[in-house]
């Protein structure tokens, strides 16, 4: 009887590989999109099927158009794959828990792989898992990848997402098979970013190392020539000017990788950062790259030959089936969410010809559109209810988009506060109010002037207040002054002494006040706010909070940022007599008329 002789798998493995010679492979990769079909800014002016005649950047049409112009020239493998946020940002996702469209589109514009970021759970996993299965029950979607998800065993709150697991709609990893090649993808959702993603418990999410080293260990096991990581992470400069990050750890610490393609930071990486010999790539932010990667693989691993980013812009000529179907989803949110409320997709609401920015990672001390939305809020509730608000507040996190010049329609404006629900058909987070004594208002006043330096984010501008505070004084101790400025412009200074009880009225969106209940948590067990409503009686559930701006209608009528944001503006004046508001220029210097007073 003849032996025969067995050859170990991983030298079959290298037989197979050797056999096959060089292959060359181009991945093409976005991250962040947040939704952005329509480009960005102003959307009016947006004009992807022709080239050349305006300033606007990204849109899927344009991004359709690198994806099947690189797929013709290309040759060998070409894959196109998004490192997640995907959703959330524009009035487009509004209607996706109805229509599944965007998922849709992607495969239409030629997407393999998606994975998922921390804004794709804004909604909740409930109603992340219905955006998924209309998707899938309405067509064609991209393999979907959630890598590190821990599915709770006690709450059903993810069942419905669980369920997708179940049936592969959604998986843990994919396998793509090329031309002879194997090529694994995994996922991770990285710590801040699910710090970042309160709604999407009951899920949790596995530690990003060890996770990628069984990943690793098990597409390799599978036989994968070339492992990728879609990782929702991030990299980012640190205080010494050095790359550092999330995904900077990942690829110092996980052997086996060869590719990171990240995202969550929205860090525009000009050419791929080398860590460990792993190749670390993203795009930025919104659809304004796409990012190019040709590698070569052969036996001996994989070789970067070049990288490059595709500015998103308008030399592009975009992919008409995709635009049309695009603008048919714009026709959806019109007759669905904009002409209910007396108001179409692009036609003007104001104009503005300086820049509004609030930039979460720049200067954001200094911005002029944070005021603007304070100050929109506040005339807004004041105009509105007649209970009216003495201070409202919005936080640095709250705004997602700048305001560019030109003329700025709803979808422009929308853009800008286009986090959050509330129990209406009209998106955003509702507007509500709370009542705190003078002695609380500075408390928490005093809370977030140290709150921002550990989170920029939490970073808040105000309106209906004047403070003059001391920044060189100790803990608790910087407010001097507080004045409460009516709509008419009268002052009234505001007593914090313990014995005055009277009740001073805060109003923010919804999720923003569910902070204040952490006041006491943030100055270690020092300081206690306790919310109220008018009449003194505490608030036990946040959200009988929310402010009902007609009391003359059944039920609650909410209020959202970016409607008082667009009111506001549209009240201004005309002063080029064209028929459309122009934002008042006060606005260009905020800093001298707005910011508190410091002393």
């Amino acid at each position: 009887m003849n032996k025969i002789k067995l050859i170990p798998l991983f030298l079959l493995l290298f037989i197979s590989a050797e056999g096959q010679g060089e292959k060359k492979l181009v991945i093409l990769h976005t991250n962040d999109l947040h939704s952005r079909l329509n480009g960005f800014a102003p959307e009016s002016l947006y004009s992807p099927m022709t080239a050349d005649d305006d300033k606007t950047q990204g849109g899927f049409a344009r991004i359709a158009g690198i994806i099947n112009k690189e797929k013709k020239e290309n040759k060998g493998i070409t894959l196109v794959c998004d490192a997640g946020d995907f959703l959330m940002g524009t009035l487009f996702h509004t209607v996706e828990i109805s229509e599944g469209f965007q998922l849709r589109l992607m495969k239409t514009m030629g997407y393999d792989v998606v994975s998922f970021g921390n804004h794709e759970f804004d909604f909740g996993p409930e109603k992340l898992a219905a955006i998924v299965s209309q998707s899938k029950k309405k067509g064609e979607i991209p393999s979907l990848i959630l890598g590190n998800a821990i599915f709770s065993k006690k709450d059903p709150g993810d069942d419905a997402l669980e369920a997708l697991f179940t049936g592969k709609v959604i998986e843990k990893k994919k396998i793509i098979e090329k031309e002879g090649l194997k090529i694994g993808f995994f996922s991770i959702l990285g710590k801040d970013a699910a710090d970042v993603a309160p709604l999407s418990k009951p899920l949790r999410f596995r530690k990003a190392v060890p996770f990628a080293r069984k990943m690793v260990k098990e597409l390799k096991s599978a036989g994968c020539n070339i492992i990728i990581c879609l990782s929702h992470s991030g990299v980012e400069r640190n205080k010494k000017g050095s790359w550092a990050g999330e995904d900077v750890k990942l690829a110092k610490k996980v052997r086996g990788l060869d590719l990171i393609i990240s995202g969550h930071t929205h860090t525009e990486l000009e050419e791929p950062l080398i860590v460990k010999g792993i190749p670390i790539v993203q795009t930025g932010e919104y659809g304004r790259n796409v990012g190019r990667l040709e590698i070569t693989w052969s036996p001996a691993g994989i070789k970067v030959d070049n990288y490059r980013l595709i500015a998103v812009t308008d030399d592009i000529e975009g992919d008409k089936d995709v635009q049309d179907l695009i603008e048919e989803q714009q026709d959806l949110i019109n007759r669905e969410i904009l002409r209910p409320l007396g108001l179409e997709y692009i036609k003007p609401v104001a104009e503005n010809d300086f820049l509004l920015e609030c930039n979460e990672s720049g200067d954001f001390k200094n911005s002029n559109l944070g005021p603007l939305v304070a100050d929109a809020i506040h005339y807004y509730i004041n105009r509105n209810t007649r209970e009216g608000t003495n201070v409202s507040m919005v936080a640095v996190g709250i705004i997602r988009d700048k305001i560019v010049p030109g003329i700025q329609t709803p979808a422009d404006i929308f853009r800008v506060m286009s986090l959050g629900s509330g129990k209406d058909k009209v998106p955003g987070y509702p507007l509500a109010r709370l009542y705190v004594t003078g002695k609380e208002l500075k408390n928490i006043l005093e809370i977030l002037q140290i709150a921002y330096k550990s989170a920029p984010s939490h970073f808040c501008y105000y309106s209906g207040i004047r403070v003059e505070y001391d920044p060189g004084k100790g803990f608790m101790k910087k407010i001097r002054r507080i004045r409460i400025i009516s709509p008419d412009g009268n002052e009234t200074e505001v007593d914090f002494s313990k014995k005055n009880n009277r009740l001073y009225s805060v109003s923010a969106n919804s999720y923003m006040l569910e902070f204040i209940g952490i006041i006491k948590k943030m100055s270690f067990g020092l300081v206690n706010v306790v919310p109220k409503y008018g009449d003194g009686t505490r608030i036990t559930d946040m959200s009988t909070s929310v402010i009902d701006m007609d009391g003359n209608e059944a039920g609650i009528q909410e209020g959202k940022e970016w409607l008082a944001l667009l009111e506001y503006i549209a009240s201004m004046n005309d002063s080029d007599n064209n028929g459309i508001p122009d934002i008042d220029r006060r606005y260009v210097f905020p800093s001298e008329t707005f910011f508190e007073t410091q002393k």
